[in-house]
Parts: structure tokens; sequence; C-alpha cells
């Protein structure tokens, strides 16, 4: 749509919004919901010179207030279907009110929500209509602004209308919401229209013009109007208000009105339903202004005529802002206030906007100049004609190179490159020309102009069809080329057809078409190609038949059979072997066997099809192998062939397998190639394998193996197999072969780790180590100890090795292990000595392998009996000397490599003096809470026989309270329930022969502190009290952190924290209640919290109110006392042992009852596997690492003095056996040899 043109300040135009698409909802409301509120936000860009008009009376601008936010921003449509009935609450405090205005005029609309109970503010949403959302139509016309009084704690919404306009009414929503709390409300706005009403006039008459002009006339091409709308004779047309009709209509249907109704100024239109909605301003420099629009003829005279309220304005004609002076085609008359204009011999320049100023105000119009009709001089003819001739329709007008439209059918033909149809002027005379014509160029064409039309009928036909050269039968034999050819008078395309079927052009038949002559070519026949040929014109009802005969000497198609035409067939099976043949007419078909033909019935039979031939063997033998004759006859030849038939089978299974070796999880198998391969070479063997006591086997190769061994895999160590063998040939898999005998897969272990020395005496060396990383299925039997003594060790090369031996103690390696010993370090054999740790030469390590190895039966075995513990002693040793040892572990399958310690020991006690490692948490102050375990480890060392004692604050220790547990390289100190008495200072003292060495360990065990001694009120005013009170004399054996105020309502007596952790002895409470009456309490707090009982004021303040004092009822004290109840009982569960377990339940009484816990109706008590809680009503007992005598049935019990209550339930403990340390050993129970002197 052309922009509006440009406005002068005083005027007060804006386009007119087009009408809103209505949806389903609204078209029946019966308001305006027409309302564009597009229009509202963009009207500042209708006419860039008008002066914005400010907002009305009470209307605050966006900045005057800092809590007030103006919505400027997009909002998304939202469905107000989502919000259900039962999820509205009432959030309006006002609701907005339905309003009136008039147009231009401003309205506001206010919405307030109470913020009371809401912590953020709500979200407010204005819509119109059902669906639009206002938020992002905010502008001009349109302002949403929101703010909040903190005073009453009301937000506040509003919506202003700005210069409201007609189609501005309708129905309005106002939704707000608060996280699941949503309010809505609907109201009505009505806009009155003005008093004035706009001038009728002929918009017909008055909007007629031509696409001449100046730049801003004739914008829209109305030719595409033209397009596929049949040509109607001119009708007489009735009077119709086509105001009405536009502003009524849709404005997709403007230009559907303007060409029905002959209105070709679409933009002038448009102004002028723009200015017939516009608000018509009273002029104070015109008495009368121009009308909106004056209509002449090309070459004609038209009048301009104003009337001034003043005659002594200066008066000044302006045509497209350009002055206009007096000339002989612009004349200017007065006649008492009347100012006129006369425009002679209008021309299509002339047409143009027009205004007229009169000091600051100006008055405008339109002038449309309307250019005379085109007639029709000479009217089109109808033609006949034959299709391929050259056409042409041809008409003259009234006027050289008139705008003439030409129409097939009713549909407008363009003059485009690609175009059939070629439109050709010459001065008046106008030609539509067809180079070709065809046989839908059959139609009625039509030429249109502006003032008239004519229309002829072209009628194309077919020419007659003669045949020059007809079809011929033809016979071709197989292979050759089958050629067609026919000849015609017409060159048009033709169809091909065989046997009534239509043949397309192909790789293999050829189509020509040259000229008038058509031919079809096969360059091989095949026997399908006979048939019945026919060559059909297009367009004609006509056809040229013959018909080819195709004829074939027989012949046998052996391609498919093997080399020398074999055919293999596996015995037991049924053979049906095809031999394609060929031959016209069919040929005879005869199968033979040596001298004996071979009827179509019995076990071996022949079958004849029309394009093959059939032997059929049902159940294949040997004896059935041999040749086979099939011979071919007919008229044209003949043709025999021999076919060898070699019946086969899968080969025989093979001989039970033999194991020849057997390791962890593998073993070696071999067998022998079966008797008889079935007539098929042996492709290679699948071999199984299944556990002894199941019958499911197991495929162990999926690729066929080729040789006679093959070695089985990932087995379970400890578990018989049996395997078996499968023979496979190209004819398939034979049956498998008898199982091998059994076998079980066992391995060695592999060697002792962690070899070191525990320590060393003038006579005995004693070594401990770790069991074996893989033990193995075969389990673990014992452990074998060996020594020898150094200078056993045989040296083949010790000359030649000098420099080597020299370099090794460089290294350290043969370093003499006394060192170790004196420091009270173990040493730990991760590597044999065979593999030295530092960086040697390959050859070099081979030599030293050689050089320090002791031979095999200088071994002496330190325990005859196999040992189970990995621990041992060797006794009996010279005092002084130096040993080598060595372990290694046995089970079922033998002895495993052995673990060498990498150091010659020196048999020889070593003293080492006293040395405390104490901790780093344990050099301060050790702190728990009362009923906490206390459980520390002091490692220490010195050799030999170390001696270790403790005192507390100078006196011996209470074993009785205090467990003291002492081992050869650390001591322990536990306590199960520290209490405040075990604090102090403990001092530990290591002595070793005349050294000693000590450490001494704060321990500080603190509890909760006792309630404050006294709590005073001080004073009382206004809405205040003043509290002091004591510290509590038992501050728990911590410094008091704070203290916690409570505050009571006499009435009530619930208690409320005031004040936490405050740390003076008095304070002062505010903002107490008048007419309330208060008792204060008061708890001590440390670092273990605060304290079990609070002191509390023995008399209460009351926070009097000026007045009469209000006297209190007395009432009875509630009796909240009751016997014991389970809310919750104990559940049967199911245990694992060696993982903690709980049992819970709950339960009520007052006063607060006794719990008892009892195993098998027996009481628990002092049983340190067990721990028992009780906190707010919840029982829980814990059991510790139970074990299977852990199980039973456990009763909870509740006593006070109102009565007692029981429930119990069952415990099972489950045991999870594996086998990882010792076979068959419980999990729970595993690595108990193995722990640490230490532990519990």
């Amino acid at each position: 749509m052309p922009e509006p043109t440009k406005k002068d300040e005083t005027e007060t135009e804006s386009a007119p919004p087009p009408p809103e698409q209505k949806t389903p909802q609204e078209a029946g409301t019966g308001k305006g919901k027409d309302m564009d509120i597009r229009e509202m936000a963009s009207s500042s860009d209708e006419d860039d010179t008008s002066v914005s008009t400010p907002p009305a009376d009470g209307m605050s601008k966006p900045t005057e207030r800092k809590d007030s936010v103006w919505s400027i921003g997009e909002g998304a449509p939202e469905e107000t279907e989502k919000h259900d009935d039962s999820q509205r609450s009432t959030l309006f405090v006002e609701k907005p009110q339905s309003g009136s205005v008039s147009v231009g005029g401003n309205i506001t609309f206010i919405a307030k929500v109470e913020a009371k109970d809401l912590l953020r503010k709500p979200n407010v949403k204005w819509f119109k209509g059902k669906w639009m959302d206002l938020a992002s139509k905010a502008g001009k016309h349109l302002q949403l602004k929101e703010s909040f009084e903190r005073h009453t704690k009301i937000h506040t919404f509003e919506m202003h209308i700005i210069q409201a306009k007609e189609n501005y009414a309708g129905n309005y929503r106002c939704e707000v919401s608060y996280k699941d709390k949503f309010d809505s409300c609907s109201f009505d706005l009505e806009v009155t229209e003005s008093s004035q009403a706009a001038p009728s006039i002929d918009i017909r008459s008055a909007f007629k013009r031509s696409g001449d002009g100046q730049d801003d006339a004739g914008e829209l091409d109305f030719s595409g109007l033209l397009k596929r709308r049949e040509v109607k004779q001119q009708e007489e047309e009735p009077e119709v208000d086509v105001w009405e009709l536009l502003k009524n209509a849709n404005p997709s249907e403007y230009e559907k009105i303007a060409f029905q109704y002959g209105i070709t100024d679409l933009r002038g239109m448009l102004k002028r339903l723009k200015r017939m909605r516009r608000e018509v301003k009273k002029s104070a420099a015109f008495a009368k202004g121009l009308d909106p629009a004056y209509q002449v003829d090309k070459g004609g005279k038209v009048r301009f005529m104003v009337e001034l309220a003043d005659p002594t304005v200066e008066l000044k004609w302006y045509k497209n802002g350009q002055e206009i002076r007096p000339s002989a085609k612009y004349i200017f008359e007065h006649k008492g206030n009347q100012r006129i204009l006369f425009i002679n011999n209008c021309t299509m320049t002339d047409d143009a906007r027009y205004y007229v100023t009169a000091g600051d105000e100006k008055c405008s119009t339109e002038l449309f100049v309307r250019d005379p009709p085109i007639l029709v001089t000479k009217g089109l003819e109808d033609t006949s004609t034959y299709v391929g001739e050259r056409v042409e329709l041809s008409c003259e007008v009234s006027e050289d190179d008139a705008n003439v439209k030409w129409f097939k059918n009713g549909v407008e033909l363009t003059n485009e490159p690609k175009s059939r149809y070629r439109i050709k002027v010459e001065g008046k005379k106008h030609t539509l020309i067809i180079e070709e014509a065809a046989k839908n160029d059959n139609a009625t064409y039509s030429v249109m102009t502006t003032g008239g039309q004519s229309e002829a009928k072209l009628s194309v036909d077919l020419r007659p069809l003669k045949i020059s050269l007809a079809l011929e039968d033809q016979t071709v034999r197989l292979g050759q080329e089958i050629h067609l050819k026919c000849e015609i008078s017409e060159n048009v395309q033709g169809k091909w057809y065989k046997n009534g079927q239509l043949v397309e052009a192909s790789d293999r038949v050829k189509l020509y078409h040259k000229g008038r002559i058509h031919r079809f070519v096969i360059a091989s026949a095949a026997v399908d190609d006979e048939g019945e040929y026919m060559f059909v014109p297009d367009a004609y009802n006509i056809n040229i038949p013959c018909k080819v005969h195709v004829v074939d000497p027989p012949k046998l198609h052996l391609d498919g059979l093997g080399e020398g035409n074999t055919v293999t067939v596996v015995a037991g099976s049924k053979l049906r072997l095809e031999i394609p043949i060929t031959g016209e007419p069919t040929p005879k078909v005869m199968w033979s066997k040596g001298d004996k033909w071979i009827t179509d019935s019995g076990r071996i039979r022949a079958e004849t099809y029309p394009d093959s031939s059939c032997l059929v063997i049902d159940t294949a033998e040997r004896e059935d192998s041999g040749p086979f004759r099939i011979t071919l006859k007919n008229e044209a030849g003949e043709d025999t062939a021999l076919i060898n038939i070699k019946v086969v089978d899968v080969p025989d299974p093979p001989q039970a397998p033999n194991v020849t070796e057997v390791g962890e999880d593998w073993c070696v198998m071999t067998w022998e190639p079966p008797a008889n391969d079935g007539g098929s070479p042996i492709l290679g063997y699948f071999i199984e394998r299944k556990k002894k006591q199941s019958s499911r086997w197991m495929r162990l190769n999926f690729e066929l193996c080729k040789e006679t061994t093959f070695e089985p895999k990932k087995m379970i160590e400890g578990v018989a197999y049996e395997v078996r063998v499968f023979a496979v040939n190209a004819i398939g898999i034979s049956k498998p072969s008898m199982p091998s005998k059994s076998f079980v897969p066992l391995a060695v272990t592999s060697p002792p780790t962690l070899l070191a020395v525990d320590g060393v005496t003038d006579t005995s060396v004693t070594m401990k180590w770790r069991p074996p990383d893989h033990i193995g299925a075969a389990g673990l039997d014992g452990y074998v100890v060996e020594y020898c003594f150094e200078g056993s060790i045989v040296c083949s090369h010790v000359k030649a090795e000098t420099n080597q031996s020299q370099n090794l103690k460089q290294q350290g390696f043969l370093q003499a292990s006394f060192d170790g010993f004196s420091q009270g370090i173990s040493t730990d054999l991760s590597e044999e000595l065979v593999e030295p740790p530092f960086n040697l030469e390959e050859a070099e390590r081979s030599s030293l392998k050689k050089n320090l190895i002791p031979k095999t039966d200088e071994w002496i075995v330190a325990n005859p009996e196999l040992t189970d513990k990995t621990k041992f002693t060797i006794n009996g040793l010279p005092t002084g000397s130096k040993i080598l040892v060595r372990v290694k572990a046995v089970n079922a399958a033998g002895e495993s490599e052995p673990r060498y310690h990498p150091q010659p020991i020196l048999v020889k006690e070593v003293i080492e003096p006293p040395k405390i490692r104490l901790p780093r948490h344990l050099k301060q102050t050790y702190t728990r809470r009362v009923g906490e375990t206390v459980n520390l480890v002091i490692p220490f060392q010195g050799r030999p026989r170390a001696k270790v004692s403790w005192q507390k604050n100078g006196s011996p220790i209470d074993k009785n309270q205090i467990n003291i547990r002492n081992t050869e390289n650390d001591t322990i100190i536990f306590i199960r329930k520290a209490e405040r008495n075990h604090s102090g200072e403990y001092n530990m003292k290591v002595e070793v022969e005349n050294l000693e060495d000590k450490a001494t360990i704060d321990i500080q065990i603190v509890d909760r502190p006792g309630p404050p001694e006294v709590v005073t009120i001080e004073d009382v005013w206004g809405e205040n009290v003043n509290l002091s009170w004591k510290p509590p004399k038992d501050d728990g054996n911590a410094a008091i952190t704070g203290y916690t105020i409570q505050k009571a309502d006499k009435k009530s007596m619930e208690w409320f924290t005031v004040i936490e952790h405050y740390h003076r002895t008095s304070a002062t409470i505010n903002e107490l209640v008048i007419g309330n009456e208060y008792y204060f309490r008061i708890f001590s707090e440390n670092m273990c919290g605060l304290s079990e009982d609070a002191t509390m004021t023995k008399e209460s303040a009351l926070i009097a109110k000026d007045g009469k004092v209000y006297k209190y009822p007395v009432y009875d004290e509630f009796d909240f006392s009751e016997r014991p109840l389970f809310t919750q009982p104990l559940v049967n569960t199911f245990a694992v042992a060696g993982y903690n377990t709980t049992l819970n339940c709950s339960v009520r009484g007052n006063p607060k009852p006794k719990i008892t816990w009892l195993k098998n109706k027996v009481i628990i008590m002092n049983d340190p596997r067990y721990r028992m809680f009780s906190n707010q009503g919840v029982c829980t007992l814990e059991i510790r690492k139970p074990s299977p005598y852990d199980g039973g049935t456990y009763t909870c019990r509740a006593v006070n003095a109102l009565g007692e209550a029981e429930v119990d339930c069952k415990l099972e403990v489950k045991v999870i056996y594996h086998g990882v340390i010792n076979p068959g050993e419980p999990f729970f129970l595993a690595g108990n040899n193995q722990l640490h002197s230490k532990d519990f």
C-alpha cells in the first residue's frame, strides 16, 4: 500500500486501520473487536511532522517515580484456558471498570493487587479480546504502567489509552498470577463517534484515472486482476454505495472492489477512505475548504474554490509542494471572501495533490484527470486453419500504441519470450501471432480495451493422412535384425504396438522418425519378438499392421553347470537338475543313462517343459553316480550333451581326542582324521567341550581348525571337562567323535609376596610374608621356608665378574641387611633376586643370576611340614652367620616359584633405640564429646623387647576404665564411651634396656553445659523487658560460647526463640505485645550445643496497656499423661554378615518412657556389639558387624509410670561364601588371621 502524503503541522490525518481478521469466538460478540493495536504503536510513523499529544492530567511520565516501570517489551500470548476455576483466587483489591470515551479522548483503567501475602511482584497481563497481548503493542496510543505503594503494600497497574479511535472499542481483560494463584477481570471500552460526518462523494467518478502523471500516480498494476478473468458482456451496473463496501470490506478485497467498480487509482482511494474516518477539525482561517477530491476529463477545465474567514489573509496555492504562479493555464479570481483557482486544458501532468495555505493553516485536495476510453474500431474475425500453419488474429483501435489486452477463453495472454503467442503492435493495428498452430489452440480469442472489446473463434483441424509405404510381414531367424518401415503423407508423431501393447524405445528396441518416415528396429531378434506389430499416427484414427515370425534350431544351455558338466549331489537328498532349452518349434527331449532310457515316472525320471527339461532323482544313492545323456530334436535340427552326476556324503566322525597337556585354564588335545572323508576333502574341524557333570556342549572355534591339534582356553580351574571333535567337508559336518577322557585344569599358585625380615636374634631369624596374588582353584595347602648360608654360593666366574661385583656393591645390591635392621624397618621383597631392581645390561643380569643364586641341593628346608601361617621363625642358626631365605607356596598342583629375600641376613640381635612417632593430630589437645569412642594408635620403634608404660596426671591408669593394648610396633589407648573424668594429661614412656623416650597427650572430654544459675527480670517498660542472669556453674568442660533466650505467652506457654548465640549476661527484649504476660527462659551454649535444661524466670512480665487492666480467666491445666504406645513397629529384617545393621521403631508416651532392648527375651546390657539410640521418640538398635549367632527375636520395651508396651521382630543374618582367602571360609571371617593385633 503506498504511504500517505506528508501532512502539515495543523492536520491530524492518520492512516485508517484495516479491519482485523476476527477469530470464530470474536465474530459473534457484537462489539468493536476489530481494533488494530498495531496502529496504536505505529501511528507516530503516519505523519512525520505531526505533534504528539501530551498525556492527560494525572498521567505521570515514566521518569517521575523510581518505583514505576513502563512496560514496553513484547509479550507472548497465553491461553487463559490453562487456568482452571479451581486455581482462581481473589488477588484483585480493585478491578478495572468498563468505561466510555469519545474519539480522540484519553482513558485510564486501573487494577490493584495487595502484596501482603506475596513474596514478590505478581505477574499482570492486559489483553484485548481473547488472545491479543497488549504488552507488545505499547507505544504512542497505549501505555502500561505499574507502581508499588510501600506503606499500604499495594501494587497498582494502569493501562492508558491516548487519543482513542473508533476501532479501539471492544472487550478487554486483565489477568494477574502469582505461583499457583490466578485472578482475571473483564471490562468493556466504548468509543463514541464524532458529531461531524464526512462529506459524500462519488468514489467511482473521483478515482478513475490512468497511470500517467506525477511520480506517485498509478503505482498499482491492475493487469494481474485481469488474469484468468472471463470476458463477460458489459451489463448495467446498479447503483451501489462503494464507500460502504470499502468500510466493511477486508483490506485484501480493496483491489477487487476497485477493479469491479472501475476505480483505477487505488492510492487515492485509500487516502480518501482514510480521510472519511479521520476526525475533522474546525479551521480558523477557512470558512469553507476544498473538497476532498476533484475529477476532470483530459483537455477539460477545473475550478478550485475556498472561502476565507478573514479576506486580508495572504493566500498561496501549491501543486505537489510547488507554488503555483498566475499564467494562461492557471487563473486566479477573487470574489469577496472566495478565492478561486482555474486550471485550463488539463493534461495527465495536472493529476496531482493541490493545497492552499492561509497563514499557518492549509487545506488540501486531490485532482484526478481521466483519460478518454480507447475504442475497438475493427474487430477480430473467425479463422479456420490446419495443424502446423501460421495464424494471425488482427484488430484496430482508436489510438496509436494503446494499451490492449488479449485473452484466450478468458485467460490473459502475455507477450513473454517463452510464450507460444506473440503480440505485434503497428500503430493502431494489434496482431496476435501463433507460429505453428496446434490442436489445443482451438479456443475463443478476445481483445479488451478501456472502451470496448471484440472476440473471434479459431478452429484448427488435421490434414487428411495417406499411407505412402505400408509395413510388410517378415520371417526372421533368431539373432537376426528385425527392421519395420512405413511412410505417411504427414510429418506427425506416432506409436508402435505389439500384440496390442504399446512398445517404448529402449536399449534393445530403437524407434526412428525422420520427416514422414517411421522405422522400428530390433538388432537381435528373440523368440519373444514374434507377434503382430502395428504403427498408429498421433491424432489419426488409422493403423498400419504387419506380422513377424521368428524361427530357432534346438539348443541346450549348459552354462550353469560346473567344469566337465559335473553336478554334485549329497547322498539321501533330492536332485532336481533343470536344463534350459530353446528351439522353435519346441523340440522333443530324451534322457538316458547307458543303454537305459529314462521315463517320466519312478525314482529317477525326466520332466519336460516348454523352455526347460528336468532330471529328478528323489533319493540320491552312491550307485546313481555316472554320465547321463540328454538329446533335443525338432524339424530344424538336433542337440545332445553328457552330464556327470556325482553323489557325495558327510565324512565319518573322528576317533576320540587325547588330552596331552593340562594348564591353569587350558589344555592341549590331539586327534586322528576320520577314516572316510565322504567323497569330499576334509576342510577342517570343529571342537566342543563341556563340564563332565553337564550335558551342554559349547563350541570352541567358529573358524575351522585346519590342524589335528587344538588348545582350548578360558576353562575354570578345578572343574572336570570333556572334549569332542567334528569333521567338516564341503557337504557338511560329521557326527561328533566320542568324548575324551575327563581332565581337570589346575595350576600352581603365584610366588608369595612381600617377603621381609620380622625379627633377628642371636640364634634365630623370623620371616613374614603375604599370600600369593593368585592362588587358583587348587587352593593353598601351605608354605615351605628354605635357607642356605652365604658361604655356600658357587661362584664359577669369580675373577671374570670381580668388576661386576664391585659395581653391584656400588649399587647397594650386596649391602648387608644390618643397616636396615638397625633402623627397625623391614625390607620388602617386591622383586625376585634374579631380577635386580636397578639398571643393568642384559648380560650383567644373566651373569648375576648365574653367580648369586645357590644350587638347588644347597637349600635347607626350615619346616619339614607345611605351615599355613605367613610368619615363620628359623631356629638353631649360628651367631654371626649370614643366610639367604626363600619361600614357596604349595597346593595340589605342586610348588610355586620361590620368593627370595633380596639381601643376606646377619644372624645377630641388634639394639634399636626407642622412638615414639606421635601422630600430628595428637600433638595438640585431643577433644571428644561425652559418649564418643576414643581410639588412639601411637606407633613407636625400639628393639629388642621395648617396654611401654602409661600414666594419667602423674598416676597409673585405671585399666578398668581405660583399655591399653601394646604390640611390638605400637600402643593403643581405647575408651568405648568417654566420660568427663577421662579428661587429663596422658604420659607415655617407651624403654629399651637403659634407653627411653617419652610423649604427652592432652585429652579433653566435653559435654553440654548446665543452665544459667538465676534469670531475673530487671525492668519492664513499654514493649520492652530487661533480663539478667549468671553464668552456669557447669560449663561442660568447655568455654561458654553464648546463650539462647526464649519467650512464652502465659496463655499458651508456647516457647519462641528471641535471641540466639548471645554472649553477654544481660539483654533487653523488644517488640512485645501490649497486654500479654510473658515468661522467659535461657539456655547455655558451648561447642557441644545447648544445655539440656533452661533456667526460667520465676515471675512473669506483664506488658501493661494504657487504661483498664484486663483480668484473665483461670483455666485448669490439661493432663498430657499417656501410657507408652508404639506408633511404628519393628520390621522383620535380613542382614549380611560382617555389615552393620539397624532396627528402628517409634514410640510416644508422657512421661517419657524408658526404652529397653531384648534379644530372645534377654535384656541387652553392656554389650559392645550393640549401640542404642533414642531421639524424638525414634528408637534405634545398631548391631555392629553381625554374625549368624546374632540372629533371633529382638524386642523393644517402653515403660513409664502409666504402663508399658512391647514390639518385636525377627533378624536373620545371611553369610556370603566366596573362598578367596581360604576355601569355604565365610565372607565375614575372611582374613581374620591376617588382622593386625591392634584390631578388636
